[in-house]
């Protein structure tokens, strides 16, 4: 696809003007796991119930990712982007208006396929307009609107929720979205259609092993951290014994950890990508197989949750492991990386409900966080070993080279 660069399509700038919908997908998606309490008690719905809903969204992204870069394989980036914010304000609108369980799914679900979409082509765009050393770098700078958004966003949503109401958090999310539409359509730039794209093209990234791998990665390897923030509220309530009124603080804590990371571990993966990946997936699994002792302190459990944040770089670097092995099915790839963490999404928190509801208590979502997380990490070695092989096959060996 072809780009015209203009005054406008300044790379800072429109970094920021994709950042703004990260922002508001943050906001939405981790505060309907921040809102639980409120929304369980709106729907008239347990808490384990509520894992429904989240998980609603979560199967919007993982149906709406890969049929929406297969069907707007012909489009133009910027129109994409556009269309897909205006659809996210529609879904999130409509959530805020939903007068019962059955529709809150519905609508959740709607909200959430557009989701995948716009990060892929989000960070396609955003890696085009900067050096190739400097990808990772650029996702990253994309993603921050997410994490941000766990600083910022999802704490105010939160007390938005327990102030007014939990309704007012999907309208303000909708507002959001139309906000990015319109800084999207005055800077981003604008491109013309490649006429050599096809929906059958973009479906050939599904014949690639690598690509398989990489999503098996994000899809279960992420689902620790999803496993433990959905039921983060009620036990910060339950077992550390914070009031409500203090549980945003140790969300906005998560929060500066994924910004953290999003602002550190790219430059790192830039230079060695999977090995980084794999230092990831197995520091989550440290800091989540400590949660269960940290938890009843606030102390240990403020730098736990930090430490749990920091690995939601995964996401980051996992998205530009896709632009390597995904070939001329870009698209495709780059939007399936959210379906796989929105597969994590739901996964998680249907497994940390099941620990759950046997009665293990609210910290056993930390242990299955880290079978998680090692599960991921094994996904990720097998990937080193074929890409290892198949390189074995082509070109004799060379030696390590380090670099400093």
């Amino acid at each position: 696809m072809t780009l015209r660069h203009t005054a406008a399509a300044h790379p800072g700038l429109v970094h920021l003007a994709l950042a703004v919908g990260g922002f508001a997908i943050g906001t939405t998606e981790f505060a309907a796991m921040s809102l639980e309490p409120d929304l369980a008690r709106g729907l008239g719905i347990d808490a384990p119930t509520v894992g429904h809903v989240i998980s609603a969204y979560a199967l919007g992204v993982v149906v709406g990712a890969p049929t929406i870069a297969v069907l707007s394989a012909k489009m133009s980036r910027r129109t994409l982007l556009i269309g897909l914010m205006a659809l996210f304000a529609i879904g999130n609108t409509l959530s805020a208006l939903a007068p019962s369980y059955g529709w809150m799914l519905a609508f959740r679900f709607l909200a959430g396929l557009p989701h995948g979409a716009y990060f892929g082509i989000a960070s396609l765009v955003a890696a085009s307009l900067v050096p190739a050393d400097r990808r990772t770098q650029a996702v990253g700078r994309v993603m921050l609107g997410l994490t941000v958004a766990t600083i910022v966003g999802v704490p105010f949503a939160s007390l938005l929720g327990q102030i007014a109401s939990w309704r007012w958090v999907f309208a303000l999310v909708a507002l959001l979205a139309l906000t990015t539409a319109g800084l999207v359509a005055l800077l981003a730039p604008i491109d013309a259609p490649d006429r050599s794209a096809s929906p059958l093209r973009e479906l050939g990234a599904l014949k690639r092993p690598q690509v398989w791998l990489t999503l098996g990665t994000g899809a279960i390897g992420f689902g620790g951290m999803f496993a433990v923030y959905t039921y983060l509220a009620a036990t910060l309530m339950d077992v550390t014994g914070l009031s409500p009124r203090s549980v945003p603080l140790m969300l906005a804590v998560f929060g500066t950890g994924m910004t953290i990371g999003n602002l550190v571990v790219p430059r790192f993966a830039d230079r060695a990508l999977m090995p980084t990946a794999g230092a990831l997936l197995l520091w989550s699994a440290g800091a989540l197989a400590l949660y269960p002792l940290a938890a009843g302190n606030v102390w240990t459990m403020t730098f736990d949750v930090f430490a749990i944040g920091l690995g939601g770089a995964l996401g980051t670097v996992l998205q530009t492991r896709l632009m390597d092995v995904a070939g001329d099915a870009q698209a495709l790839a780059a939007a399936l990386n959210h379906s796989a963490f929105n597969t994590a999404n739901a996964i998680g928190p249907w497994l940390g409900g099941l620990a759950i509801a046997a009665g293990l208590g609210w910290t056993s979502t930390g242990l299955v966080g880290c079978g998680l997380a090692l599960g991921g990490f094994a996904i990720l070695s097998v990937a080193a070993m074929v890409e290892r092989g198949a390189s074995g096959l082509r070109a004799p060996a060379q030696p390590l080279r380090h670099t400093g």
